[in-house]
């Protein structure tokens, strides 16, 4: 078994990449069978983008702040952990933003897809799903389409729904509604295209952010899941993400 490690720039996680790499050699990444990610949840999301190329499996190692994504760390007995591991497939969302200067950005996320007013301005926003227009503006602090390993990260924190990886759904969440005040957003097939259109770009500017990878002053956003480009997480036996999910609907 051909072993590739990556680490955060964290020097807990760079002193697990030599300690790990002299004990079982390194690997590069074009050439291993898995890639080990070093460090927390935002390593683990750049690591997985990376292998939308090549879709080689990626188990984490927790070294880092956020280790929801991750197994817990052990130098010993690695090869062993990793051909017991269990394996979970997540779908990516991809997206298309419209920037204010006619720029198409597209991007890949693994959690969700979220849009941010960029100033004091309320941002106002167009929601239509499958060609429907679902709400006509949207006043708020932003929205969000989630996946269902992404809806434990901000959506949760959003309160949004937790989502099952096998419910087959996204959640659309709003980020401080202020009008509908009342409205938490919806759970959507994982089918769904969803368009974003931000009303007044040019006086209530709006960043749309793929997991960590922001592009400023939008006009629109569409959004799906890309069902092509589904990504293999290694996980612990007992520790998979599909209970990971469930056990943070019962945490306080």
């Amino acid at each position: 078994m051909k072993i590739a490690f990556t680490a955060s720039a964290r020097p807990e996680a760079q002193a697990a990449l030599q300690t790990l790499q002299r004990r079982y050699g390194a690997a590069p990444e074009a050439e291993a069978d898995i890639v080990v990610a070093l460090g927390g949840d935002g390593h683990m999301l750049d690591t997985l983008r990376r292998r939308l190329t090549d879709r080689k499996p990626v188990y984490g190692m927790h070294r880092g702040t956020i280790g929801f994504l991750m197994n817990d760390y052990d130098e010993a007995g690695l090869p062993e952990r990793l051909e017991k591991a269990e394996t979970v497939r997540i779908r990516p969302l991809i997206s298309e933003a419209e920037t204010l200067a006619g720029a198409k950005v597209v991007a890949h996320a693994i959690n969700e897809v979220s849009l941010l007013r960029q100033t004091a301005q309320t941002a106002q926003i167009r929601i239509v799903v499958d060609g429907a227009e679902r709400m006509a503006a949207l006043y708020c602090d932003g929205v969000m389409v989630a996946t269902p390993a992404g809806s434990t990260a901000y959506n949760l924190s959003a309160h949004g729904p937790i989502v099952p990886l096998s419910a087959r759904l996204l959640a659309l969440t709003p980020v401080s509604a202020f009008r509908p005040r009342r409205w938490r957003g919806a759970l959507l097939p994982q089918t769904s295209l969803v368009r974003f259109e931000v009303l007044d770009p040019e006086r209530r500017p709006v960043s749309a952010t793929a997991d960590n990878l922001e592009t400023r002053d939008i006009r629109a956003v569409e959004i799906r899941e890309d069902a092509s480009a589904a990504l293999t997480m290694l996980f612990d036996p007992g520790h998979p993400l599909e209970e990971r999910i469930i056990r943070e609907q019962f945490t306080a």
